[in-house]
C-alpha cells in the first residue's frame, strides 16, 4: 500500500510538471495554432539559466525569475524575428523552431557539457513531509510543485476566459480579419501569448530542474511528454491541459512502478486510444 500510494504521489508530482511544461505550448499552439517545436529547448534553458543565475546570485527566487524572463525574451524574439511573417504556414513554422531547438541544444551542450545539473533549492523547501499514516513521507518541495501547477491552472483559465485579453485571443483565432476591423492589433496580442507561453517554459525548467536533472536530451522527453498532453487533453483548452498532464503523470509512472518495459507502450497507448475515440483531445474544439 505504501509503494502504491508513493508511486500515486510521484504520478502527482510528474503531472504537475509536465501541466506546467503544456500550459505555454498549448497556449501557443491552440490559440495562434503555431507548432512551437522548440517548447523542450525553452523548458531546458530555462532550468540552466535559474541553475547559473541562482547559483550565481545564490538565490533561488532570483534563479526563477531570470530563467521566467530569459525564456520569454527568448520566445518572444522567435516569433517577432523568424515566424511572424509566415505563422500561418505549419511547415515552414515547423521547421524554423526545429532548427532553433536543435541550435539551442547544440549550444547548451557547448556551455554545460554532458554533465546533469540540478537546480539548488533553498533549505525551507528541503526535507520531507510527515504525512501522518503508513509512515509516509515525500519530499516537500513536490508539494510545491503540485500546488504551483494548480495555481498556475488556475490563473490562466481566469486570464482566457474572464478577462477581455482573453476575448480577443479567442476572438482572433477564430476571425483575425474582423478582431483587426475593430481597431485591435492582433499581431501585438499574440506576440504577448508567445512572450507569456515561453515564460511558462522557462518556469517549469526552473521548478522541474529542483526534482529531475538538467541533461542533454532532456529537451526532447519534454517536449514529447508536452505534445502527449496537449493532443490527450485538446488544443487551446487549459482545463484539457489539466486533464491530459494528469492521466499521463499517473499513467507513465504506474506503468514504470508496476511494469516498467511496458511504460512507453502505455502512454503513447493513452495517446492513440483519445485519438481514435475523440480525435479534438478531451476537451477540445471539433475543427
Amino acid at each position: 500500500m505504501q509503494q502504491f500510494l508513493l508511486i500515486l504521489l510521484n504520478g502527482l508530482t510528474s503531472a504537475a510538471l509536465f501541466f506546467l511544461v503544456a500550459s505555454g505550448l498549448t497556449l501557443i499552439f491552440g490559440m495562434m495554432r503555431v507548432v512551437n517545436l522548440a517548447h523542450g529547448g525553452f523548458y531546458l534553458l530555462g532550468g540552466y539559466v535559474a541553475f547559473s543565475a541562482g547559483r550565481a546570485a545564490d538565490s533561488w527566487v532570483l534563479g526563477v525569475v531570470a530563467a521566467v524572463v530569459a525564456v520569454a525574451v527568448l520566445g518572444l524574439a522567435m516569433h517577432q524575428i523568424l515566424l511572424r511573417w509566415f505563422e500561418q504556414q505549419d511547415m515552414r513554422v515547423a521547421l524554423v523552431t526545429i532548427g532553433v531547438s536543435l541550435i539551442l541544444a547544440d549550444q547548451l551542450l557547448f556551455v554545460y557539457g554532458g554533465r546533469a545539473y540540478e537546480v539548488s533549492v533553498p533549505d525551507p523547501l528541503r526535507g520531507p513531509v510527515d504525512l501522518g499514516f503508513l509512515d509516509l513521507v515525500y519530499p516537500r518541495y513536490r508539494f510545491l510543485l503540485m500546488a504551483l501547477a494548480i495555481v498556475v491552472g488556475i490563473l490562466l483559465w481566469l486570464l482566457i476566459t474572464r478577462t477581455r485579453f482573453g476575448m480577443i485571443v479567442r476572438a482572433g483565432v477564430d476571425d483575425r480579419d474582423m478582431v483587426s476591423a475593430t481597431g485591435i492589433n492582433v499581431r501585438l496580442v499574440f506576440a504577448a501569448v508567445f512572450l507569456l507561453g515561453a515564460g511558462l517554459a522557462g518556469l517549469a525548467g526552473a521548478i522541474g530542474g529542483g526534482v529531475f536533472s538538467l541533461a542533454p536530451t532532456t529537451d526532447v522527453e519534454y517536449l514529447l511528454y508536452a505534445l502527449i498532453v496537449v493532443i490527450v487533453g485538446g488544443m487551446g483548452s487549459i482545463p484539457g491541459a489539466a486533464i491530459g498532464a494528469l492521466l499521463v503523470g499517473l499513467v507513465s509512472q504506474l506503468a514504470l512502478g508496476y511494469a516498467p518495459p511496458l511504460a512507453s507502450i502505455l502512454t503513447f497507448g493513452l495517446m492513440i486510444v483519445v485519438l481514435a475515440v475523440r480525435p479534438q483531445g478531451l476537451m477540445g474544439r471539433p475543427a
